[in-house]
Parts: structure tokens; C-alpha cells; sequence
């Protein structure tokens, strides 16, 4: 079998264009971690460390002596984001008041069990306080808007606008005011100008 990679198997869902589209999301399962306040902050770097640490360990473990059964090579994917604010009321520019689950899409022939294998191998071998904060869990977005943003994080609501204007032509209403962020880029080694980012959220037919 030849390695699952998420840029070619999941395309539809994972490269977007840079315009907006309806697409149907699957239940899919991840490792994920709440938290709250500023990305830029020392928790933020934590938590997203936990979860590669952890998805890392899932991906390299047919070196182990235990391989996982029904283990087939991949590509980890992508860090993955659902914003909100923990105060409504408060300006969405206020980067202190963001609230997020991040998370990482983990392989189908990852199981409750072999979770916790991997958890607490993970927590022995590159100890991070946040790795008692992941959990693994499915979700099921079904249907959502979705578009590529190109560009800063800071840029994303000319997105957004685009976005919701597809959607009243289209004849959709968005239905949370959470939305997903899919970063396919690292903002440490790409230009802010090159960023890419899939931008989703949950939308149904008028």
C-alpha cells in the first residue's frame, strides 16, 4: 500500500482554493487540547508540542516492538484549530481572549487503547505538562464552508467576508460562530505573505 498523504488522499478537504466552497466533512478522530488565551503565549507552544509529540510517536511506532495491527504509512497531518472567545463581548482583535481546541488528525487503526499506549510513552520520553490535557475523540462536522486564506493570520476576515457572501448567494446560513483553521504552513520559517490556511465552519441550507 502506498503512504496515505493527506495532501493527495484528503485533497477536498485539506487544499482548498482560494475561493469559497460547500464541502460534506466526515466524523473524523483526533488527539486535541483545550486551552485558552494568546497563540503567541508559552501554553500555546506547549500544547502544539504535546500533540506533535504524541502524533509522532503514533506515526514512527513500526520501529516498536508492539506495531500497531493494521498500521500503514502516512504523512502527520496538519495542525488543526476551532476558535472561539471566552468573552463575547470583548473585541475579536483581543488575542488575550481567544479561547481553542487544537488537534491532529490521528490514523484510522488508532484505537482507545493504543491511545493511551502511545500517551504514556510519549509522557516517559518527551515530558510535557499539557500531554494530561489530550484527549481522542471523533467529530463530525458534516456540512461546512470552507476557503484557502493566503496571507496573515491578522488578514483572515477579508476571508471570512468573502466567505459569508458565497453563502448568501448560495442560499447557506452559518450555523456556529466557531470556526476551524487547518494550517499548512509554518509561520516560523514562511513569509507572513505565503501563509496558507484552510478556513471552515459549519454551515446548512436555508
Amino acid at each position: 500500500m502506498n503512504k496515505v498523504d493527506y495532501k493527495k488522499d484528503f485533497k477536498e478537504l485539506y487544499l482548498p482554493k482560494q475561493k469559497p466552497v460547500i464541502v460534506r466533512v466526515p466524523e473524523i478522530r483526533f488527539a486535541m487540547i483545550e486551552g485558552s488565551g494568546d497563540p503567541n503565549g508559552e501554553r500555546f507552544s506547549q500544547a502544539t508540542a504535546a500533540l506533535y509529540s504524541l502524533s509522532y510517536a503514533v506515526k514512527m511506532s513500526y520501529k516498536s516492538k508492539l506495531v500497531p495491527e493494521g498500521y500503514y504509512e502516512y504523512i502527520v497531518f496538519p495542525l488543526e484549530g476551532i476558535w472561539d472567545l471566552v468573552d463575547k463581548t470583548v473585541p475579536t482583535t483581543v488575542k488575550s481572549n481567544f479561547k481553542y481546541t487544537l488537534m491532529i488528525r490521528q490514523p484510522d487503526f488508532l484505537t482507545n487503547e493504543l491511545f493511551e499506549r502511545f500517551l504514556s510513552e510519549t509522557k516517559k520520553k518527551k515530558p510535557n505538562p499539557l500531554l494530561d490535557k489530550v484527549r481522542f475523540s471523533a467529530m463530525d462536522e458534516g456540512l461546512c464552508c470552507q476557503m484557502l486564506h493566503k496571507g496573515s493570520y491578522d488578514d483572515e476576515p477579508a476571508s471570512f467576508e468573502r466567505m459569508a457572501e458565497f453563502c448568501s448567494e448560495q442560499g447557506y446560513l452559518r450555523t456556529t460562530q466557531t470556526h476551524r483553521e487547518i494550517y499548512l504552513s509554518d509561520p516560523r520559517r514562511t513569509a507572513p505573505e505565503k501563509v496558507k490556511t484552510v478556513l471552515r465552519y459549519q454551515v446548512e441550507k436555508k
